[in-house]
């Protein structure tokens, strides 16, 4: 019982931190600092709840259980903590209202739909490395994809005449943060991908293949998106779409399998 009311806790935490920083106010007012505090408060209390619940939910007796909810409840607590820590520096507020009501929907999931996806062997602390880079990149890139859509949909009410979305900061600002996340997701996947190139014994018997070709499938789209920025300047429009693109191709390197293997094919 105690997993579940870690579980209701971080649900409630991440939908009131969402509303927080949802709410209308000028940050030069006198509140807005015990505003700030407040919301960093229950965020960071609904992130040691769902870790807490990770933590049962993941560390078995008989070994770790990595099932495709429960992965994806991890993925989401990744997002949300890097997305608390941007916040301090960067504009973010609004995608912490979407992204934080996203993430406690992967944990009430993850909690409703028990399932098990074991593995028992000893990974070696390169792979462990490969694992916590690429769980890091993933979640910058998804962050940068959420700011992608913003930026899209800002641009578009632009073209149309239609005043932007209040909560939205603005145009140069939106790209610039997008491009950064993605730059930086992208060093952090190359560096992944050559640590997991180099533990690969078995790509047959490890269910490799396919992930190997999403995952460099969409290295190329963000190193294409990069290089465009850097050599020809590449602004919103050209962000957008490289950034989707490949965060569809990472999804699909890793969900994708797992959706196969453990709900298609059962294999556990």
């Amino acid at each position: 019982m105690l997993i579940y009311a870690a579980g209701v806790l971080a649900i409630i935490g991440y939908l009131g931190a969402s509303a927080l920083l949802a709410a209308p106010q000028r940050s030069d007012s006198p509140s807005a600092a015990a505003r700030r505090q407040l919301w960093s408060a229950v965020l960071f209390i609904a992130l040691l709840a769902h870790g807490a619940v990770l933590a049962q939910l993941t560390f078995t007796p008989q070994g770790w259980n990595v099932s495709v909810f429960n992965a994806a409840s991890l993925v989401a607590w990744c997002i949300a903590a890097l997305l608390g820590l941007l916040l301090r520096r960067q504009p973010l507020a609004s995608l912490a209202v979407v992204i934080l009501p996203l993430a406690a929907l992967a944990l009430a999931v993850d909690l409703s739909v028990r399932s098990t996806y074991l593995v028992t062997e000893t990974l070696a602390p390169g792979l462990r490395i490969h694992i916590a880079l690429a769980l890091i990149a993933y979640s910058l890139f998804a962050i940068a994809a959420v700011q992608a859509v913003f930026l899209a949909v800002a641009e578009r009410q632009l073209r149309q005449h239609h005043p932007i979305m209040n909560f939205l900061p603005p145009l140069p600002t939106m790209e610039a943060v997008m491009f950064q996340l993605t730059l930086i997701a992208f060093v952090l996947l190359t560096l992944s991908l050559v640590l997991g190139a180099l533990s690969i014994e078995n790509i047959r018997a490890q269910h490799l293949a396919h992930k190997i070709v999403f995952s460099v499938l969409a290295w190329g789209v963000f190193a294409t998106l990069v290089v465009g920025r850097w050599r020809y300047g590449w602004r919103g429009r050209h962000g957008v779409k490289y950034v989707c693109a490949g965060l569809i191709l990472l999804a699909l390197a890793y969900f994708g399998t797992k959706i196969v293997l453990e709900l298609v094919l059962h294999r556990v």
